[in-house]
C-alpha cells in the first residue's frame, strides 16, 4: 500500500563529466522493510545512496520521506532528516570513546552547560546492549575493539539519531559467520521497530537471507524492483550481468586441449585461506591450462588470485608451485619462483605514469634479477621492442610516457612487463575491462596462444562470455568460497550463471 512507502525516488539522474552515472532511477522503501540494492561495479548504487544523503546534487527527480519532499544538500542534513549511512569503512573516530562517538554533536548536557558524562555512558551502555553488546566498556577508545563491534556502535549512533532509514552499505565484508548473524538480528528488531533499511551487499546468500525485496541497477539504469520470495537466484544473477538465458548464445572451447591430465602440475593449493576474505579451498593447475575465476563481484575472485599470488599472505593452508612448497613472504618470492600477477586496478597498482613505456616493462624483470644487476640499456630497448611489436602496441617510441598511451595500449605494456619475465603462471584479472572491442579480442587471441605455448594462466572477468571463449576450466566463486568446477567442454553461460546462483536452473 501507498501509506506503507516510507521513501520515494523518482527518476533521480545525475552525470559526471563523460558518464551519465543515473538515468532516471525509481527507488521506494517501505516501513518495516528490508531492501537489498544490488548490482556490479559501476551499476550506479553507490551513487544512488550519496544522492540520497546529501553527497551529491541530483540533475533532476525528487526525494520524498514520509511523503514530503526533501532535498538533502549534505550527509549532515540528511542525518537530521532520519537518513543515517553505515559504511564498510567505518567513519567513525576510533580515538575518542565509543560513548563519545555514538553522542558527538548531541551529547546529554547537566543543568550548567557541562558534559553529562555519566548519563552518557550509561546511555551508551544501553544502545549497545540494544544492538547485542552487553559487555562493551564504552568508556574505552572505539579503535581498541573490531570493526564489527565499530560497525554496532555505527548503527547505535544512527538509532539515537531517531533513525528512520538505515543504509547498510557493504557492512558484512570484513564480519565472520557469527557477528553476521548478530548484524541480522539486530536487522530485524530495527525491522519490527519500523525502520527502512537499504542493504548493500554482494552476497547473495545473505540477501536471501534477510531481505524483503530487492532493486536491481546496472550501468546507471534499473533493471527492476522484486519481492526476494518470487525472485530466483538465477534470475537475480542474469538481471545484475545483464543477460537473459533464450538470447544466450553456447559458446564452446575449442583453443586449448581439455584433456590436460598429464601435464605436469603448476599450482596446487590445499585448504588455503586468508582470514576475512576467502575460506580455505584446494585448486591444482595444469601446465598449458587456462583457468578461469568466475562469480559475482564479492565472491572472492580476485582475492583467491592474490592469495594464490602471496599479494595477500594466505593465513592457513598450503600451496605448491611445481610440486615444491611455496611460502612467498612477499610478491617478489612468487616472482622469483615464476609467477606473474596482473592486477585488476591497472592505474591503481601497475602503471607507473611519469615512466616511459620502456621503463614501466622492464620494471618486473629488474626486480627478478635484482638491484645489483642492472640490465643493460641495450637489453632494455632490445626486449621492450620484442614485446610492442609482439603485443603491437600503438607507439611512436619505446621512449613514449606510458600515460600518453590509450588505455588498450597501457593493459599492453602491463602484460608485456610481465611476458618479459618469461613466468611458468600468469595470472591476468580483468586484463580486457575498460579497452575497446578489438584490443579485447587481441588480448583473447594472445591468451590462448600462450597456453598453447605452455604458459599456464589464471584468468578473471566479468563478462561471462569472454570466459567462455578463453578458458578451458572455471573455478566458481559464492561468498568467499570455492564452490565448484565447470569443465568448459560444451558449456553454456546458463550452466554458469546457475553456478554462481547456487545450482538453481
Amino acid at each position: 500500500m501507498a501509506d506503507d512507502i516510507l521513501l520515494s525516488m523518482k527518476n533521480i539522474s545525475i552525470s559526471f563529466p563523460g558518464v551519465k552515472a543515473l538515468q532516471n532511477v525509481d527507488f521506494s522503501l517501505k516501513k518495516g522493510e528490508i531492501h537489498a540494492l544490488m548490482g556490479e561495479n559501476g551499476a550506479g548504487k553507490s551513487t544512488l545512496i550519496k544522492v540520497l544523503t546529501g553527497v551529491h546534487i541530483r540533475d533532476s527527480g525528487e526525494i520524498y520521506l514520509e511523503g514530503k519532499p526533501i532535498n538533502n544538500h549534505s550527509p549532515q542534513e540528511a542525518q537530521q532528516n532520519g537518513i543515517s549511512p553505515v559504511y564498510q569503512e567505518v567513519n567513525l573516530c576510533t580515538n575518542i570513546s565509543v560513548a563519545e562517538n555514538i553522542f558527538a554533536g548531541h551529547e546529554p548536557l547537566t543543568k550548567f552547560g557541562m558534559i553529562d558524562w555519566k548519563l552518557m555512558n550509561e546511555k551508551a551502555k544501553a544502545l549497545l546492549s540494544w544492538v547485542g553488546l552487553e559487555d562493551i566498556d564504552v568508556t574505552r577508545t572505539l579503535g581498541d575493539y573490531s570493526v564489527a563491534i565499530q560497525q554496532m556502535a555505527a548503527i547505535a549512533r544512527a538509532v539515537n539519531f531517531n533513525c528512520k532509514v538505515l543504509i547498510l552499505d557493504e557492512p558484512t565484508s570484513s564480519l565472520d559467520d557469527h557477528e553476521v548473524e548478530n548484524l541480522f538480528n539486530v536487522m530485524r528488531q530495527l525491522r519490527a521497530d519500523g525502520v527502512g533499511i537499504i542493504f548493500v551487499t554482494h552476497f547473495l546468500e545473505q540477501v536471501y537471507s534477510v531481505c524483503d525485496r530487492i532493486t536491481v541497477l546496472r550501468n546507471g539504469q534499473l533493471q527492476g524492483q522484486f519481492t526476494t520470495a518470487e525472485l530466483p537466484r538465477l534470475k537475480l544473477v542474469q538481471t545484475m550481468l545483464g543477460h537473459e538465458v533464450d538470447d544466450l548464445e553456447n559458446i564452446h572451447h575449442n583453443q586449448v586441449s581439455e584433456n590436460n591430465s598429464e601435464q605436469e602440475e603448476v599450482i596446487r593449493a590445499v585448504a588455503l585461506t586468508h582470514t576475512g576474505t576467502i575460506k580455505p579451498f584446494d585448486v591444482t593447475i595444469r601446465k598449458g591450462e587456462v583457468i578461469g575465476l568466475t562469480g559475482l563481484l564479492g565472491s572472492g575472485r580476485s582475492e583467491m588470485a592474490r592469495s594464490i599470488y602471496g599479494a595477500d599472505k594466505p593465513d592457513g593452508g598450503e600451496l605448491f608451485f611445481k610440486n615444491s612448497p611455496l611460502k612467498a613472504r612477499a610478491p617478489i618470492d612468487s616472482i622469483k619462483r615464476g609467477m606473474a600477477y596482473l592486477p585488476e586496478d591497472r592505474k591503481a597498482e601497475s602503471i607507473i605514469a611519469d615512466l616511459s613505456i620502456r621503463e614501466n616493462m622492464m620494471i618486473a624483470l629488474q626486480a627478478k634479477t635484482g638491484v645489483f644487476h642492472l640490465l643493460p640499456m641495450s637489453k632494455q630497448i632490445e626486449l621492450t621492442e620484442k614485446y610492442i611489436k609482439a603485443l603491437q602496441i600503438k607507439t611512436p617510441s619505446s621512449e613514449t610516457l606510458i600515460k600518453q598511451l590509450s588505455g588498450g595500449n597501457q593493459q599492453k605494456v602491463i602484460i608485456g612487463r610481465w611476458l618479459v619475465t618469461n613466468p611458468d603462471f600468469l595470472i591476468l584479472d580483468e586484463p580486457t575491462r575498460g579497452i575497446d572491442v578489438g584490443t579485447k579480442t587481441e588480448i583473447q587471441k594472445l591468451i590462448v596462444q600462450l597456453a598453447g605455448e605452455g604458459l599456464t594462466v589464471m584468468f578473471i572477468s566479468s563478462e561471462i562470455e569472454e570466459m567462455l571463449r578463453t578458458v578451458n576450466r572455471l573455478c566458481v566463486l559464492r561468498d568467499g568460497s570455492k564452490v565448484g568446477e565447470l569443465v568448459n567442454n560444451n558449456l553454456t553461460q546458463q550452466d554458469v550463471m546457475a553456478a554462481i546462483a547456487g545450482g538453481e536452473k
